[in-house]
């Protein structure tokens, strides 16, 4: 029990330092990172290596294909944009392997200690990038101590049983490995089965691959060394598809491209794997020969169990693997593409639209930190999209007045719902992201965009008010003179004018020239507003009361989204959003 403990512990340590690292990294680089992968534009290579670049930094493909699938349930990526970016996230976790075994030939609490020496002071007194550089520095000690801890804490089985406390944990390991191994090629279908558990109770296989390792060079496996390598290849084989099963989760709340996504890194994963498993045998003597040829310097002093060997040949094994698989594949995208379009059917409601609604996906697989954002800010920019569409549509119905308007408000009463749905998921999700660790920025932006939210809520509730008092007239056989119905239209410009300088420049510093000008048409909007009522109060005296009131009401409708429209802008210019 206290050798499970240990091993426990001395996870938690490497896990939390991950976590710290990553978040480290992603406050003083996210921007270039999302930056990176929205830039990727249809080049599959260039995605390889963006995913190469994100995962090495922030040390976790499970984090990397977490914000794949939050890009492409936004519109920035595409399906097979994604798919490329996906694959160098693969070939990027390959580094842990690395490190772990470079790291058994020294002292790694020599080193552990001073690092985290180094990036205490500067996570306390620096500011800005240099505080979330200390934090990352700080993570990335905290990731060598917990490679340390754990290095101590699995017992070594090449050697006997060398502490007391350890011998019914030693002999309840020898008795299961017994169980599934001396099998042949059956036992490494086994191990490989084993990693996929492995990867699904630590949820990173980076995790994972630190145990494999540590336990391979341990002698868990096999006292014979080339056959501990071989069984810690196939547990690597398997920690390559459960690594795939936290971006399938993630998924289950994103849009059907995210799904599609998601699929398609389980797929790569998997026929990277069957192909293995056919030439694993004569592969695995290949990489062994290899890694017999390393310097004398990172060799095992002890020959009767080359424990270094074993290391750098899974390390090895991890990144040939990888490397051939993404030679093959990446040539056959469009193929994985269309295979799980064929998996993942569109889902979609009567009108066309998809009915997926925005999730804070990722708090319970990976914390993304203030890279989940970008899912907000996507979901602010459909509901901008969706205002419009809901402007345009009370404009058609207004140019159209003879024309039943039942099923036409039957459609925009269900928008105007789905825009207090996206209101509610966008602020909780919000809300849920100024929980995490963020920079005041950051933390500035999520005010913003709450209060953008809002209005554009507001926004469409106009719009439907405005739909509505069509109908009124509509159903009560109005009719607008001539001149009222060229005030309505005027005025309606103006609106839209207004309308489209926030979907131009949403989210986004805006241009003082910009503002200026909807404040103008904010400005404009009141004026024609007190005007043209001025005129109708006038009219009522001789005309008809209840068509002059329709008329007002639209009036001061149609002047309550300009002010929203100008709340909106200028909520966006007083945060410093930049558009990804």
């Amino acid at each position: 029990m206290a050798t499970a403990l240990q091993i426990l512990g001395a996870l938690g340590v490497f896990l939390f330092g991950m976590k710290v690292m990553s978040e480290g990294v992603q406050k003083f680089a996210g921007a270039r990172m999302r930056a990176a992968l929205a830039s990727i534009t249809g080049n599959r290579f260039k995605g390889v290596l963006t995913g190469l670049f994100t995962t090495g930094l922030v040390q976790s493909s499970s984090a990397t294909t977490v914000l794949v699938v939050s890009f492409v349930n936004v519109g920035l990526l595409s399906l097979t944009e994604s798919i490329g970016v996906i694959m160098g996230a693969n070939l990027g976790t390959t580094i842990t392997a690395w490190i772990v075994a470079t790291i058994g030939k020294f002292s790694l609490t020599g080193i552990a200690i001073p690092i985290v020496g180094i990036g205490f002071p500067i996570f306390f007194v620096g500011k800005g990038k240099w505080k979330s550089m200390g934090e990352f520095i700080v993570g990335f000690g905290l990731l060598f101590l917990g490679l340390s801890l754990l290095k101590e804490a699995v017992p070594d089985l090449k050697s006997g049983i060398a502490k007391e406390q350890d011998a019914s944990a030693v002999e309840a390991i020898r008795h299961w490995i017994g169980l599934i191994g001396g099998k042949g090629y059956l036992s490494y279908v086994f191990f490989m089965i084993g990693g996929i558990i492995l990867t699904l109770i630590v949820q990173s296989s980076s995790a994972a691959m630190a145990i494999t390792i540590t336990c391979a060079i341990n002698g868990w496996f096999s006292e014979d060394a080339f056959e501990s390598f071989r069984i810690s290849a196939a547990v690597v084989l398997g920690e390559n598809i459960g690594t795939t099963v936290t971006a399938w989760l993630a998924s289950l709340g994103a849009n059907t491209e995210a799904k599609r996504a998601a699929r398609a890194h389980f797929l790569f994963n998997v026929i990277g794997t069957v192909w293995m498993l056919i030439v694993f045998i004569p592969f695995a003597g290949m990489v062994w020969e290899i890694a017999q040829h390393l310097p004398d310097s990172l060799k095992s002093a002890k020959k009767e169990f080359a424990s270094s060997e074993v290391a750098f040949a899974t390390a090895i094994f991890h990144t040939t693997f990888n490397l051939i698989n993404i030679g093959v594949l990446v040539w056959f995208v469009p193929q994985i593409a269309s295979t799980v379009k064929k998996w993942v059917p569109s889902e979609k409601d009567d009108k066309g639209r998809n009915t997926t609604r925005l999730r804070y996906i990722s708090q319970k697989f990976v914390d993304l930190g203030e890279l989940n954002i970008v899912e907000a800010e996507g979901a602010i920019r459909k509901m901008s999209t969706h205002s419009q569409e809901m402007f345009k549509g009370f404009r058609k119905a207004f140019d159209n007045p003879s024309t039943d308007l039942s099923s036409k408000i039957s459609r925009l009463k269900k928008m105007e719902e789905e825009a207090d749905l996206m209101m509610q998921d966008i602020t909780e999700y919000l809300v849920q992201c100024s929980a995490r660790d963020l920079t005041p920025q950051h933390a500035g932006n999520i005010a913003a965009m709450i209060r953008i939210v809002g209005e554009l809520e507001e926004s469409t509730d106009c719009t439907y008010r405005l739909v509505k008092l069509i109908e009124r007239k509509y159903n009560k056989g109005h009719d607008f003179t001539d001149h009222q119905t060229k005030r309505v239209r005027e005025i309606a410009d103006v609106v839209g004018q207004s309308l489209s300088a926030v979907d131009n420049y949403l989210l986004q510093p805006v241009p003082a020239d910009v503002i200026s000008s909807v404040k103008s048409l904010e400005d404009q909007t009141d004026n024609m507003r007190k005007s043209f009522n001025k005129e109708a109060i006038k009219r009522m005296a001789e005309g008809d009361i209840r068509i002059e009131m329709l008329y007002t009401d639209i009036n001061n409708q149609l002047e309550s989204l300009a002010n929203h429209s100008l709340n909106i802008m200028e909520a966006s210019n007083n945060a410093t959003i930049k558009r990804v």
